[in-house]
């Protein structure tokens, strides 16, 4: 079994671009598949580095009408093994009431509340 490795260069103009790169030679050929919400996007395309050997160039174009407000992930798959090779998360619309950099400020601010209780109650039962 061939090793592949794929590493996201960027995203730019609604498309995702990465390289991939394969520990040696692929005997069943690549097929490699994107995916958002189990449901193929059937967009993706491959081309090989002319300059690089057993290196590809991947492009998925990110299709404007899988796109709504939250938070949508993609999958990039082999389809001969069904292993994810990589994936990107698209946020969009209004910012999000439960996004993580709010809920790590809020543990904070309750931790340092808890903390002080604590020691106040340390200090009082001594």
């Amino acid at each position: 079994m061939t090793q592949l490795t794929l590493t996201k260069t960027r995203i730019q103009a609604g498309t995702y671009e990465g390289v991939l790169r394969s520990g040696g030679d692929l005997d069943a050929g690549l097929e490699l598949d994107a995916v958002h919400l189990e449901q193929s996007l059937g967009t993706l395309s491959i081309e090989e580095d002319n300059a690089l050997d057993l290196t590809w160039h991947v492009r998925v174009p990110i299709p404007a009408n899988v796109l709504s407000d939250g938070i949508q992930t993609f999958l990039i798959i082999d389809k001969s093994t069904g292993d994810t090779l990589d994936s990107f998360t698209v946020i969009t619309g209004e910012p999000l009431d439960d996004d993580l950099r709010g809920e790590i400020d809020l543990l904070r601010a309750e931790l340092d509340m808890l903390k002080k209780a604590f020691r106040r109650h340390c200090v009082e039962t001594t």
